[in-house]
């Protein structure tokens, strides 16, 4: 006897196929910091202007774009509370989610004494509020994301070509209102004085952090290694192209044209990187940026 039209029509197979998919999860965090705490850095308080409106616009954007968003400014940008923040972020994003992650503010580097390679024998930093974020600490942050989450990182911040891991201006005759860099002679005491501690932070024996990486990290940074990159008023040089490139969702390349791009906008003494780590992902590379 045949089953009525009706019946087949409502059966198990046919309903899994007319669900709808799964909408990817989208979470960003936002870090922008105009000082650091002097007490964490030998006397040194690194002010700048522009990088708390760099994390806000940052934030907008990834809004705009369908992002649950998170913004650490200043003195809310502490080395736990962001670390907390990356575990969070990769406790709750699965296979194809994506997470968007900015960071506005000094960079700075410390002796390279882990086993990882660093080609210059410096490990690039991010400085938070109260202490440095070492390049070994944000490549095993992110190694707790699952397989198959993509992870787009903006840095601006000086030294930040690989730091998902100085050329002066004056060569051109050009002068940076505020480099983004923690000045040499600061850094190398900033490390003596707490040198303890942040070689305790690199990896001593076992495989090297970056490539413990599950996801896919694609960094787009203000500048390489050996580069500073430049403050401003309302946005840093770099973050300020970002925005002027996308034009408000405009912009409708993948994410290597958009790096091109924003080479092209860039001066020669401050040219952003584009770096990868993790399994390659070709078809995360060829969305346009901030994709869901």
């Amino acid at each position: 006897m045949r089953r009525p039209l009706v019946r087949l029509l409502s059966g198990p197979i046919l309903k899994s196929k007319l669900q709808p998919s799964v909408m990817p999860k989208a979470a960003s965090l936002h870090i922008g910091l105009n000082a650091v705490d002097p007490k964490q850095y030998s006397g040194w308080s690194g002010e700048l202007a522009a990088c708390e409106f760099d994390a806000k616009d940052m934030q907008t954007l990834a809004r705009k774009k369908g992002f649950s968003t998170k913004t650490r400014l200043t003195k809310s940008a502490t080395r736990n509370k962001v670390l907390a923040d990356l575990k969070a972020a990769a406790g709750k994003l699965k296979k194809n989610d994506i997470f968007f992650l900015t960071y506005s503010g000094h960079g700075g580097q410390v002796p390279n004494t882990g086993n990882d390679y660093e080609p210059d024998g410096f490990d690039e930093t991010w400085c938070l509020y109260d202490g440095e974020l070492i390049d070994d600490e944000l490549y095993t942050a992110l190694g707790a994301f699952a397989s198959g989450v993509r992870i787009f990182v903006l840095s601006d911040s000086c030294h930040s070509g690989t730091m998902l891991r100085e050329m002066k201006f004056t060569a051109l005759g050009l002068t940076p209102v505020r480099p983004r860099a923690m000045p040499r002679d600061v850094a190398l005491r900033v490390y003596m004085d707490h040198a303890e501690f942040y070689d305790k932070l690199q990896p001593r024996s076992g495989p090297d952090p970056r490539t413990k990486v599950k996801a896919t990290g694609l960094l787009i940074s203000g500048c390489q290694d050996n580069q500073t990159s430049s403050d401003g008023d309302r946005n840093g040089l770099f973050t300020g192209t970002v925005l002027a490139v996308w034009r408000n969702g405009k912009f409708s390349g993948n994410y290597r044209g958009f790096h091109k791009t924003i080479v092209k906008f860039m001066p020669p003494v401050q040219t952003p990187n584009y770096f990868t780590i993790g399994p390659a992902n070709h078809a995360f590379e060829g969305q346009k940026p901030f994709t869901i």
